[in-house]
Parts: structure tokens; sequence; C-alpha cells
């Protein structure tokens, strides 16, 4: 019977390959019975049609049209839907749910000798999340941020300065996106290990990590669309074999740099055990006392602490591992937030000289100090309402991640927004469509009007902030949150303190590049000192 199937088949082989073809294709447009929901026809039977449509770089634009038109619910492939109603949020991403990370994150991992370096972002197993999370929270905390904010300041007087003899002395146009991006790369090198990469200093993109980075995830978001491409692309276990045994390098250039920074700082912790006495307990680096010694209290010294708290768990690759991924994740979507916020000023003129207003007010009236910098803390940034108004306004309008967050429904099934959906699907909410529901923004949510955080009453704000979904939400809200923040808080009225910014061709609109995160493109701007500091 078998033999005779088969020889049929091999006779009319383009048939077969028709029915083949034709079964699949119908098996999942009724897969898990979500063919009850809205879509493109085309995305519910496959894959591809995400792809294509992610490979465009605006799958934003499309995900916003789908809700426009077919509502709260649309189907974007096979296996996933995606939600706009801000309700989902708390089911989708709330903390005990029981939804956890689809394979869309591994895409993401690092390379390391052959070796993935699974993070708190790209992990998709919750236990390990749950206990590298543990192990490094307190490095994050809002009260951490004492401790890393001169290194925040430094990063932040040098920028401005470099911004003042790279480009305002000499009237040259500068890539805003891309030198603010080299700021926030900056940062997490000084909170990190105590020592920025030098994209600031030198004015160039340091051994093309900024480059290296946008590439990635270019390859990424389309990629992740179908993870099994990864493991013949980029994760191909080939490529990783050459990589472990150095025949051909695959290691990530950001990967190259922390595994360099470690190694000094064990070397300089070795050097200063050796030149302890070895009768004092408090030297040894099991303790992690001989970390502070070597220096300071940045992520790597609490990173290697961990190690020495937890050694059964938190061993050098999970070090590396967390040190990459600041990189990786802070500097790209920093960037990006800081350029939505000077972008949206300089375009909304009113908005640019209520700021600044705000900041002279301030001065005038001692809530900030006069340095000769410019220099803002973030306490005093604290007390400007107006710049809070504005900086919220700008990641509700352009949220550095621009894909729906992928989690998957448990077994047997969940409730979302009142519909019963099936364990094993993946569902999910994108930033660009939640951040855009005039039931909770107003009426005019495609207008930048930082007003509105202003005169939002106590629980309308409340609301207003619960929706802002620019870090994610529930146990996997961005533990980089608190970071980001104060590199944006501090530098945005630094700058304009020090700088009147005019946008280099005021007619231009600026192109976006959606690969994962939302990257901003033809952002030139020029620079007016407006004063020198006193050295």
């Amino acid at each position: 019977m078998f033999a005779s199937i088969l020889h049929l088949a091999f006779d009319h082989w383009l048939v077969a390959v028709f029915v083949f073809l034709g079964g699949y294709l119908a098996k999942n447009h009724f897969n898990r019975g979500l063919q009850k929901y809205p879509g493109p026809f085309l995305a519910s039977l496959t894959d591809w049609w995400r792809f294509i449509d992610v490979w465009g770089r605006r799958p934003d634009i499309t995900h916003n049209e789908l809700h426009k038109k077919h509502g709260d619910i649309v189907r974007l492939g096979p296996n996933n839907l995606s939600f706009a109603d801000p309700k989902a949020l708390k089911t989708i991403y709330g903390l005990n749910k029981g939804f956890t990370k689809s394979e869309f994150y591994p895409v993401q991992q690092a390379l390391s000798n052959g070796e993935r370096l699974p993070s708190l972002f790209s992990t998709t197993d919750e236990q390990y999340h749950a206990q590298l999370r543990r192990s490094v929270n307190s490095a994050f905390s809002m009260s951490a941020l004492v401790q890393y904010e001169p290194s925040v300041d430094e990063v932040i007087e040098k920028f401005l300065d470099q911004t003042n003899a790279l480009f305002a002395s000499k009237d040259a146009v500068c890539d805003f996106a891309e030198w603010l991006q080299f700021y926030a790369f900056d940062v997490i090198g000084a909170i990190t290990y105590s020592k920025d990469h030098g994209f600031v200093e030198t004015g160039k993109d340091v051994d093309g990590m900024v480059s290296y980075l946008g590439k990635l995830f270019s390859y990424v978001a389309p990629v992740g669309q179908i993870p099994a491409l990864d493991l013949l692309l980029l994760k191909n276990p080939i490529l990783r074999l050459l990589d472990k045994h150095n025949i051909m390098s695959f290691t990530f250039p950001v990967v190259t740099f922390a595994k360099a920074r470690m190694s000094e700082r064990l070397d300089s912790m070795s050097l200063q055990k050796t030149s302890t006495p070895a009768s004092s307990s408090d030297s040894s680096p099991e303790n992690g006392s001989s970390t502070s010694k070597v220096k300071r209290d940045d992520l790597l010294s609490m990173f290697l602490k961990a190690k020495s708290d937890r050694p059964e768990f938190f061993h050098d690759g999970r070090v590396l591992t967390m040190a990459v991924s600041m990189a990786f994740a802070g500097s790209e979507t920093t960037g990006i937030s800081l350029s939505a916020v000077f972008y949206y000023l300089l375009k909304n003129p009113t908005c640019y000289s209520a700021l600044v207003h705000e900041l002279e007010t301030a001065v005038a009236e001692g809530a900030i100090e006069d340095r000769p910098s410019g220099l803002i803390t973030w306490s005093e940034s604290q007390k400007l309402p107006y710049l809070d108004a504005c900086v919220k306004e700008a990641f509700r309008l352009h949220p550095a991640a621009g894909l729906p967050l992928e989690r998957i429904v448990p077994q047997p099934s969940a409730e979302i927004c009142g519909v019963d959906v099936p364990g094993g699907t993946i569902v999910g909410c994108s930033a660009w469509v939640i951040h855009r529901r005039p039931e909770v923004f107003g009426q005019d949510v495609e207008t930048y009007r930082p007003e509105r955080w202003l005169e939002a009453g106590a629980e309308k704000r409340k609301e207003m902030e619960g929706t802002l979904f620019q870090f994610g939400a529930g146990a996997r809200t961005c533990i980089g949150k608190n970071i980001s923040l104060l590199e944006i808080y501090k530098l945005v009225p630094s700058f304009l303190r020090r700088f009147e910014i005019q946008l280099a061709n005021p007619n231009q609109e600026w192109k976006l590049h959606n690969a994962w995160f939302v990257k901003q493109l033809n952002f030139n701007t020029r620079f007016q000192a407006k004063s020198q500091p006193k050295k």
C-alpha cells in the first residue's frame, strides 16, 4: 500500500508537491482555531508574510494600520496574534501569569568562542532569568544611581566639550542620532568598566561597534520572525565550531571589548591581592572587597561581587553576559530615545522655548546650580516638570522597540481581553500601537504635545504612565531602565543649557529604520554655543 502511494507520488511529483503544500498552508490557516481572528490572509498561511513586512523596515506602520482596520486583535502569522487593547498588558506581561518569551529573543544572543551568551533580555528560560536577575538586581536599583552619577557626569562634560570642538566651533553639521548613540555607548562603558569606549573622545565609531550593532539588529528583526533561519545563518553549528577553535572569528566586537575590560580588571585584582598582606582577610576577592580596592563601584565590580557571592551560578561566563548585554541594549535604546526627545523639540519650537524657559527660571530661582559646564544633576532634573513631560511624550510617540514583545500563552489556554487564547499561541503588544490609544492619551495621539502630561489629573496621569510601554512591563521590564533615565534626564537639560540647536534642513523629515529598535536617519543638526565652560 505505502509502496504504491510512494510510486504514484514519484510519477506525479508535481501534483504531490502541490497537495503537500496545500495541506501545509491549510494546516497553518486553521492552526489552533486562529482563523477566526482578522488579519492579512497571507499572514495566516506563512510567517514569510511577517518576514517580508519586517524586512521593509516599517512594520510599526503596518501594525497600526491593521489594528485601525480590524480592531484590537489582529492575526500576524499562523501562530501569532497582536493585541492593541492596553488591558492586555497586565495579562500578557504581568507577574506570575505564566507567559514566556518566544524564540524571537534567542536570535539576539551574542556569541563568544562559538558559545551563546543568554542574557536577561534574550533568555527564554524563566528560572535562569530569575536567578540571573536576583544576582544583579541591586546594581540597577534607583538608589544605585547615586554611585554611577559621577561617571555619567564625566562623559557628559566630555560630550559637551567635544560637541563644541567638533561641531559648534566649526559650524559643522552633526549626525545627531549617531552622536547621541556615541554618548550612550560611552556612558555604558564608564558605568560598567569605569572606562568609556572612546566614541566621544575620537568622534568615531570605535572598532565599528555601532555599525555592527546596526547590522545585527537589521538581521535580528526579520530573521526573528522565523527563528529557525538563525540556525542556518549566524548561529550555524559549523560557523560556531569554526569560531570555537579560532579558525574563523564570529565573536561580536562588543564581546571582544568586554572580554578585554574583564581581563584588565581581573589582572588588577590579582595584582592587588599579591601586594596585600596575606593576613588581611578583608582583601580576598571572595568577599568582593578587592574589587572595591581596585577602584570603584562600577557595574563590573558589582558583577564580580555577584560571582563571589554565588559562584555556583554566577561564573565568568555570566559576568561576561551581563557586561555585553549592557552595551547591546543600553546604547541603542537610549540613543534612540535621546534622538526622539531632541527631534520633537526641534520640530515644535514652542515646546523647545518652553523647556529652555523652565531651565532658565530654575537657574534664576536657585533650583539648579549655575555651573560653568552647564551640567545638571539627577536630583535637579527631577524638579523640572516640563522636562519630564517632554521626555514622556517622546517615549510615547517614539518608543525604542518597534515590534510586538512576543510571549507564548501558557497551557492549556489563557483569557486575554475576554478572549480565550489557546496555549502555545504567540501573542504580544507593540508600544507603537499601545501608545496611540485615544481613550488613554486623547484624540490628538499623533501630535507631540507634552502638556497632556501636565494637564492630566492624578488618576488620568497614572493611567497614562501605566500604559507607557517604553521599557516593557512586568518581570521582564528592562533592568537598565533607571540607568537610561539617568542618562536622558541629565543630558537633555545640560545640552540645552550649553547650546542652541537647529535642524540643518528644517523642512526635511527624518527617516525611520525599524530593525527591532527604531533608529532615526537624516537627523542632521547645527549647534551654537551659549557659553564656554570656565577652566
